[in-house]
Parts: structure tokens; C-alpha cells; sequence
């Protein structure tokens, strides 16, 4: 999608209606510059007759121009009216053409969730794609900044998508929300633990707060937000028992020893929801 605002062809004009039998009240479009100073018509009948008609309010401000916005779908063409503000000439983003209307160039949270942000990497867990039951659980990811460009009315136009809040959906009901991107282990900044034997999955949504240069001009903050949920990250938690054996009997060292016998993940061994789950802020 894309947003283009541009000087209305033929000035602004006043738009009318009636609000009651055999009247009539014209008003300019409340968000154009124009409503600073020309006032509404009122009138009744056929013959136009003016009443309470208010006083001039002001003047024009030469600085200042309306604009009309239309925002386009590129997949379709189609247009939707984004109606009248009133912009200051030479505010950030303006296109300047010679000989033509200004255009201001704006990248909206509609268009921003259009954009092929990536999601996240997930890490969690030791390597091995397993833990103890009541193990530590390390959760963490790159909270890198990504860049795009496009072009837009023959502008250049980048847009910067940049992680502020990481959301982690353990699978068994509970979930934390925080701001920080967490670190790999030994780092115990965001951590989680299970308390049953079983699969699970872990899932984390990102937020992003956008902004957007037009032309190599200043970054200007996109007004919202944009969710991205990454791939879930498969996690065995295992049960871990201690066993006897015979000091006096030689024995070979074996994996399992230290390694459970990793399951293929079944519905039968998918890890039960915890009874006590919370969502926790960190």
C-alpha cells in the first residue's frame, strides 16, 4: 500500500448538507487549513437565505497548504479517501516538484504491516533440543533492526522496523512479556522453567516500532505498531531418575547416563498444560 497526499484539484469547497426540513449548512472540510478562517453557511428554503452567518475568523496562513490523501492497495489499485489536513510547506517528507502540487509521502501502520518484516530467530534451551524437568530454560534472540527500501512516487523511501517488546509462549500456559531480547547462557536474563515430562513448543511473538525516511531525510516515527510471530522451537523436557548401581562392577560408560532416549514427539508424550501457569512481566 502507499499514501500520497496532494493539493485537491480545484481548492477545497464547502461540503454540504441538510440537518432539518428546509435547511441547508455548508462547512469546509474541518481539517484543512481553510476551517481556520472560512466560516460555515447557513441557510433555509429555496431562496438561500443566509442565517447566523458568523463573522470572518481569520486569515489565510501563506505558509500552510491543504492537502487531500488517498491511500492505494498496489495488489489491486484499489483507493480509499483519506480526506483533508492541513500541512506547514516544508515539513519533513515533502517532496519538492518543480511546477507541480507538493506531495507528502507518508508510511502509515497499514503500509507498514504490508512490508516483509522477518521474524525473530527463538532460541531455547541448552543445545540438544531437550531440558530437565525444572531446568533452567534459557530464552533468547537478535533484537536486530531491519531496513527496507522502496520507492514511492519516484522517491526513495526507507522504512526501519525495530524490536521493543518480545512476548514467549512457553506451551504449557505460561508466558512471558518483556523489552529485553534476552542472552545465551550463562546469562539467566529471560528464563523459564517446565514442571511436567513432555514436548512442547515455544513461540515468540515480536513487536515493532517503525519509522521512515523519504529521500535521505530525517527518520520520522510511523504512528503503531506491527506483531511478527516467529517459528516455534520444539523442547523435549525430560524426567531425570537417579539409579544404584555396583561400585565393584566394571561397567562401560553409556550416553544415556547423561542423555534421556529423546522420544519422537507424539500426541501421546505432548507435555499437559501447567495447572498454575501465569503470564509474567520482566
Amino acid at each position: 500500500m502507499r499514501t500520497i497526499w496532494q493539493r485537491p484539484e480545484g481548492g477545497v469547497r464547502y461540503e454540504c448538507g441538510a440537518p432539518g426540513a428546509g435547511q441547508w449548512s455548508c462547512t469546509v472540510p474541518k481539517n484543512s487549513c481553510e476551517a481556520a478562517y472560512v466560516p460555515p453557511l447557513h441557510g433555509q428554503g429555496e431562496d438561500g437565505l443566509l442565517i447566523n452567518q458568523p463573522s470572518q475568523r481569520g486569515t489565510a496562513d501563506p505558509n500552510k497548504i491543504t492537502q487531500r490523501g488517498t491511500r492505494i492497495t498496489l495488489a489491486d489499485g484499489t483507493r480509499t479517501d483519506l480526506g483533508h489536513r492541513c500541512i506547514t510547506l516544508g515539513s519533513p517528507g515533502t517532496a519538492a516538484i518543480p511546477g507541480a502540487p507538493p506531495v507528502v509521502i507518508t508510511v502509515t501502520r497499514e503500509d507498514f504491516a504490508t512490508l516483509p518484516v522477518k521474524p525473530l530467530e527463538a532460541t531455547a534451551g541448552p543445545p540438544g533440543g531437550w531440558l530437565p524437568v525444572n531446568m533452567v530454560n534459557v530464552l533468547h534472540t537478535n533484537p536486530a533492526e531491519q531496513t527496507l527500501a522502496t520507492t514511492l512516487l519516484g522517491t526513495p523511501v526507507q522504512i526501519r522496523a525495530i524490536p521493543i517488546e518480545y512476548h514467549w509462549d512457553l506451551g504449557d500456559g505460561n508466558t512471558i512479556t518483556t523489552t529485553k531480547p534476552g542472552k545465551p547462557f550463562p546469562s539467566e536474563e529471560v528464563t523459564s522453567t517446565y514442571r511436567y515430562e513432555g514436548w512442547y513448543d515455544i513461540t515468540l511473538t515480536t513487536t515493532f516500532a517503525g519509522q521512515f525516511s523519504v529521500d535521505g531525510g530525517p527518520w520520522q516515527d510511523i504512528d503503531g505498531t506491527i506483531t511478527i510471530t516467529s517459528d516455534p522451537v520444539a523442547l523435549y523436557s525430560a524426567s531425570l531418575t537417579s539409579r544404584l548401581t555396583n561400585p565393584h562392577k566394571p561397567t562401560t560408560p553409556t550416553n544415556d547416563k547423561h542423555t534421556p532416549e529423546i522420544p519422537a514427539r507424539t500426541p501421546e508424550n505432548e507435555g499437559p498444560t501447567d495447572p498454575n501457569a501465569t503470564h509474567r512481566t520482566i
